[in-house]
This record gives C-alpha cells, sequence and structure tokens, in this order.
C-alpha cells in the first residue's frame, strides 16, 4: 500500500514538472494572419458580396463530445460560397496538420485567427476568412471576467474604391458580461469611421440590454423576432449568430440549414447579402 501511495506520488511529481515545462503563451493573442499560395479569383470590393458566420463548435461535431473533424465544417463551409467569413469556437491543435489554415489553403482565402484560451488539444478563439488581401488586423479583448475570456479580432481590407472592417466576435453567456463587451465594440473609432460587419455569436438567446444596444447602434433592419434562428443545429429556435452592418446595406440574410450543417455544428451559419457602395477611401497619414 505504501509503495503504491510513494508511486503515485512520485507520479504526480513528474506530470507536474512535466506540465510546468511545456511553453503557455498569454491568451487572448493574436495568432494567425496569412495569405494563400492561390488565391481565389479577384471581384471588387464595392458593390454586393456575400458573407457569413459560423461556430464551427471545436470541429467536435453536433453534440461537442466527439473527436475532432474539421472536415464536416469544412464541407459546410466550402457550401456557403461566401467571400468573407467570421468563424468562432476554431481549435488550433497543437500538433499535426493546422486545420484552419488547410480550410483556407483550400478556399484560396486568406486568413486571421485570435486565440481566446488554451484548450487541451490546441487553441480556441475566433478567424475571419476573406477573399481580399487583409491589410490590417487588430484585436479587442472583451475579457470580463476570469471565467469566460473573449474577444473580437478585426480585419481591414481596403481597395482603391472602398474600404472595409470585419469584425468577428463570440459574446459572453452572462447579460452584464455581454452589455459591457458590446460597450466595448460600439465605442471602437473604426466602427464609427468606417463601414463595418459586425458578425459572430452574440450569445443572444433572449433581448436583453446588449441586443438592443446593437440593434438601437447599428440600425439594423431586423429586430430579435426577425433574426434567423440558427440553434440548436437539429431544430433551431434561437438567433444566436448575426451579421450587423453599418455603412452597407444589408439585403438578405438567412440561415444555412443543409443536411450537412446539422451535423458538423450545434450552430448552423447565418448568411448575408450585403451591398457595400463606392467611397473613395481616405488618404493614409
Amino acid at each position: 500500500m505504501e509503495m503504491a501511495q510513494r508511486d503515485a506520488a512520485s507520479l504526480g511529481r513528474r506530470a507536474r514538472r512535466a506540465l510546468a515545462a511545456v511553453p503557455r503563451t498569454e491568451s487572448p493573442h493574436l495568432a494567425l494572419l496569412r495569405a494563400p499560395r492561390r488565391p481565389c479569383p479577384s471581384i471588387p470590393l464595392a458593390g454586393e458580396i456575400r458573407v457569413a458566420t459560423y461556430n464551427v463548435h471545436r470541429w467536435t461535431g453536433i453534440n461537442g463530445r466527439s473527436r475532432p473533424d474539421p472536415a464536416r465544417a469544412g464541407f459546410v463551409i466550402s457550401e456557403l460560397n461566401a467571400d468573407l467569413i467570421s468563424l468562432q469556437e476554431v481549435l488550433r491543435p497543437d500538433r499535426g496538420e493546422d486545420p484552419l489554415e488547410a480550410l483556407a489553403e483550400a478556399l484560396g482565402l486568406h486568413v486571421t485567427f485570435a486565440a481566446t484560451r488554451a484548450h487541451k488539444r490546441g487553441q480556441i478563439g475566433n478567424a475571419i476568412l476573406s477573399r481580399w488581401p487583409i491589410a490590417g488586423v487588430s484585436m479587442l479583448d472583451l475579457s470580463y471576467n476570469a471565467l469566460e475570456k473573449r474577444v473580437a479580432i478585426a480585419a481591414q481590407l481596403n481597395s482603391d474604391e472602398t474600404e472595409l472592417d470585419v469584425v468577428s466576435t463570440h459574446l459572453a453567456l452572462a447579460d452584464r458580461t455581454r452589455r459591457r463587451q458590446v460597450k466595448s465594440l460600439l465605442d471602437h473609432p473604426r466602427l464609427a469611421e468606417t463601414p463595418t460587419l459586425l458578425m459572430g455569436d452574440m450569445n443572444a438567446w433572449r433581448q436583453c440590454q446588449a441586443t438592443r444596444d446593437l440593434d438601437e447602434a447599428l440600425q439594423s433592419e431586423h429586430n430579435n423576432r426577425e433574426w434567423p434562428a440558427s440553434f440548436p443545429a437539429a431544430s433551431p429556435v434561437l438567433a444566436l449568430d448575426r451579421i450587423y452592418a453599418r455603412g452597407l446595406h444589408l439585403i438578405e440574410i438567412e440561415a444555412h440549414d443543409s443536411r450537412a450543417a446539422r451535423r458538423a455544428s450545434d450552430h448552423l451559419p447565418v448568411v448575408a447579402r450585403v451591398k457595400l457602395e463606392v467611397a473613395r477611401v481616405r488618404p493614409r497619414a
């Protein structure tokens, strides 16, 4: 009995030493910005474009308990045929091929990623996939308590005709925290100065103050009853996943309810058609 206890104690000490030796990166943090080797065909940034937001649930399917299978969600993302895609709960593993980079390469899209927290298999965070080169990227830490690490990642796109900011986020479950996060987003100066898409899992399971603030500030044409239901994927009743537009015209928005989408995650993707008017880019200092 004593020998077994000593062996267990020794094993525990070795495990703690091994764990301490593993390098840990503080999160949230920017972790990836990459261009594809073979970009998809270019189209004008101004005009009508197709955008989407999708919580991929760590690539683990509808129940979250199966082993990660990025191919399922990757197939759904290919179905969307979107020019800009906001992804949440993206898992980038510590070992082996990075499914996010592989997906971006397969679709010919530019990609950026911000890690929100460590996971036993790697890092989890938000990503943006873009048909257009990403001219700049920034991150806003929205972690207002130790239990829920949250972040918004913003990609700046521009052309000779116009510019666009794309923000991907995943807001908190708690109402009070979510309202603070929304205030931080709305106070960001670029949201007021530049045409902006704010896309992500807003956890808007009811008409709380945070969602009212978003609807009012971003002049959405949709109220909570009109947003497409996206959760749970098998039988969606809650409009958690949303696409807000400022300085763009939101033409149409709907959930992507395919057979594959009902199995690949616990959320359905939400897709919108938006129109960005031509506006000469401001001179850079």
